[in-house]
């Protein structure tokens, strides 16, 4: 029996499907294992995570809290790692988001502007701060060939310690001065009610409330999804993706693709920032067992990397995974594996990684002939 693997020169559709969901049931299915070999019935497991996570009353406007943060985290690792730019630095790009986000819905709310005045000022102000720090890793892609996964990474580091400083260290605009609470523990300055993004219920499980980052990830989904489908900017970046030397012979400006590409990146991934604050938040939160804790930019990775950087997959994947952490989170404690989650999630990540084989090659099993089992025994005698 011979076993040769070939590279696919055409990838069938179907595939992009199957491949994800053949992830998410590989998962389940590893993960019942596991639950098996320490006692535990994994279907009893399961129907208590998905009850918890989607199907209880007020179980789907916690899993919106978790869903919006990652769906904009998603995005911005898809819209990056499809041109071959690993942005590894959402997640400090979220913290900046929610930095300049917040300083304009204290600045404009305190001054008394109307409602929407402060909260578009802060979608703007989040987007210009992932912008911002994306650049930095992307300039140094762009003009000194730095490599954008360590330097992207490092700058999470530095985001997060610029965060922590602004509350705990030291008596920043954003830092709570007056009252009891703020001489007890430190806090971020509470946003004025302008400042406060509103929400939308749903007359459904006794009303659901979606959150305006729910709308504007959905939004955001569309202008990546158009900026790479119906544009000559996602033409070129797919040019640059599969070569940077067929990208520069044909003509394409290398470096400002990568700085487009970085920007486009760093604003999502901001714009979630300043969702996190106006949506839920209401405050910055500097604290490192808070915001910092979650991993919310890293866990955006394996959402992107199971939808195949499609930014509508994105956001369906987004959307299961927060239900499965809202769940895990409810649900935490004696009777419940601790840990499952997360390990549902690395599992799914490898199994998605080892998926892509699939997509890019494909096995082909042929039986020998005599002749040719006779002439490769030949050298060996």
């Amino acid at each position: 029996m011979h076993v040769a693997v070939e590279r696919r020169l055409r990838q069938p559709r179907w595939l992009a499907v199957v491949v994800p969901l053949g992830s998410i049931a590989f998962a389940f299915f590893v993960a019942a294992l596991v639950l098996l070999a320490t006692g535990i019935d994994p279907l009893s497991t399961y129907r208590q995570l998905f009850d918890a996570g989607f199907i209880q009353s007020g179980s789907l406007d916690q899993t919106l809290i978790t869903t919006t943060p990652l769906a904009f985290m998603g995005l911005a690792a898809a819209a990056a790692f499809r041109v071959k730019l690993y942005n590894i630095g959402a997640e400090g790009q979220m913290y900046m988001g929610a930095i300049f986000g917040s300083a304009a819905g204290l600045y404009l709310g305190g001054r008394g502007g109307a409602a929407p005045l402060p909260i578009a000022a802060m979608v703007v102000a989040g987007c210009a701060g992932g912008c911002v720090w994306a650049l930095i890793p992307g300039v140094l892609k762009a003009f000194f060939r730095t490599n954008e996964i360590l330097t992207s990474l490092l700058l999470n580091y530095v985001a997060g310690l610029i965060l922590t400083y602004l509350i705990f260290e030291s008596e920043s605009y954003w830092r709570e001065t007056k009252g009891f609470n703020a001489t007890v523990f430190p806090t971020g300055k509470p946003l004025p009610p302008s400042s406060v993004w509103p929400g939308w219920t749903l007359h459904a499980q006794g009303g659901v409330t979606v959150p305006l980052g729910a709308f504007l990830a959905v939004l955001a989904g569309v202008v990546v999804w158009g900026l790479h489908k119906r544009t000559r900017f996602g033409f070129e970046s797919q040019v640059l993706g599969d070569s940077e030397r067929a990208a520069r012979y044909a003509g394409v400006r290398i470096r400002r693709k990568i700085l487009a590409v970085m920007a486009l990146s760093g604003a999502v991934a901001g714009l979630g920032g300043a969702s996190q604050v106006g949506d839920f938040a209401h405050a910055l939160d500097g604290d490192p067992n808070g915001l910092q804790k979650i991993g919310y930019g890293y866990t955006g990775i394996v959402v992107a990397a199971l939808a195949r950087y499609n930014p509508f997959a994105t956001l369906l994947i987004a959307f299961l995974i927060g239900g499965l952490q809202n769940a895990g989170s409810t649900l935490q404690g004696p009777s419940f594996p601790a840990g499952l989650v997360g390990v549902l999630q690395g599992i799914i990540l490898f199994s998605a990684l080892g998926g892509e084989i699939l997509v890019r090659y494909r096995f082909r099993i042929s039986r020998r002939s005599k002749g040719e089992a006779a002439s490769a025994a030949e050298p060996a005698s």
